[in-house]
């Protein structure tokens, strides 16, 4: 209860700083959108400042005053600092390469400033919205990104919250930081389907083979590779050699494969997405030509290749869900 609580009252609060919405990049913090306030130690290094400055004034002591008085400016000067080391960074980009979902997420934040000012101890994070861990940002020359891995758990758009851009630096006084908001989703593809059929024979002119994990005509055994299906392991023969052994088949080459989504009728909706993304992952594997035809849209290839591999997982990945 006290940590839902909690949580309502740093989104309450998260919703009344800088930006309101969703934002285009670039974007550059000034210092209408860069809050500031003491950290714990900063708070504690204030109030031991206020006991000394009552101490001094009570016995009138000119030494502990002007000790005290000292300390003060530098503790603003301190906030001054903090506050520079973000005033003039720009967030130019963040993007992500996607991956299936239940994978973490790995989204790059490129920054920029101008290279004529020092800025340490930035820090990213996304204010404990998806967990992700907090990734340094150190500039180089004036650029610089920081890697967050945030974790996925369904295919399509993944909105990303405010993420926050902080430092306590140079003393720890003072903590300053600033939110980007980007308006660009972020796109996770489908869990492929762990277990299932193998990969559909492609139709047509069958005169070239290929090797491929299963099939009616064992080609040959080789030694096991991490990531082999234990269906495909031949148990006699690894029991002759003492190793391993792992039967490869002969399919064709040549024709393509058709991933039709009207053939896995008797699936749910997520089963058949879930399937015909690890077919798409097996047929770019193997090197074959493939054509992927869902209802509603035109059909995509036939083709293979990273760009084919991504049409696909992205129609998939966009399916409206079940």
């Amino acid at each position: 209860m006290r940590a839902r609580y909690a949580q309502a009252m740093r989104s309450r609060m998260l919703s009344l700083t800088r930006p309101r919405r969703p934002e285009p990049l670039p974007t550059r913090f000034d210092r209408r959108r860069i809050y500031v306030l003491p950290t714990g130690f900063g708070a504690f290094y204030g109030a031991l400042l206020a006991a000394m400055l009552m101490g001094a004034l009570n016995y009138n002591n000119n030494p502990a005053f002007l000790l005290a008085l000292l300390l003060g400016g530098a503790g603003l000067a301190s906030l001054i600092a903090a506050q520079l080391q973000l005033a003039g960074l720009s967030i130019v980009a963040i993007d992500a390469e996607p991956v299936p979902a239940g994978t973490p997420l790995l989204v790059r934040v490129h920054a920029r400033a101008a290279p004529d000012r020092i800025r340490r101890g930035l820090r990213v994070d996304d204010v404990g919205a998806l967990g992700a861990e907090p990734a340094r940002l150190d500039l180089d020359q004036g650029a610089g990104e920081a890697e967050l891995r945030i974790a996925t758990y369904q295919r399509g758009w993944l909105d990303l919250p405010k993420l926050r851009v902080s430092t306590t630096r140079p003393l720890g006084l003072a903590r300053a930081w600033s939110h980007v908001w980007p308006e660009a989703p972020l796109l996770v593809y489908p869990m492929p389907e762990l277990q299932g059929p193998p990969l559909p024979v492609g139709g047509g002119d069958q005169a070239v083979t290929r090797l491929h994990p299963s099939g009616d005509d064992v080609h040959h055994l080789r030694a096991y590779r991490p990531g082999d299906a234990r269906r495909a392991i031949a148990w006699k023969h690894s029991a002759r050699r003492d190793m391993l052994l792992v039967r490869e088949y002969e399919q064709p080459l040549g024709a393509d494969v058709e991933l039709e989504w009207h053939r896995l009728a008797g699936l749910n909706q997520e089963a058949r997405i879930s399937r015909l993304a690890r077919w798409v992952d097996e047929a770019e594997r193997d090197g074959c030509r493939y054509r992927l035809s869902l209802p509603n849209q035109p059909a995509l290839g036939p083709g293979n290749g990273a760009a084919h591999r991504h049409a696909c997982l992205r129609a998939l990945a966009l399916m409206p869900h079940g």
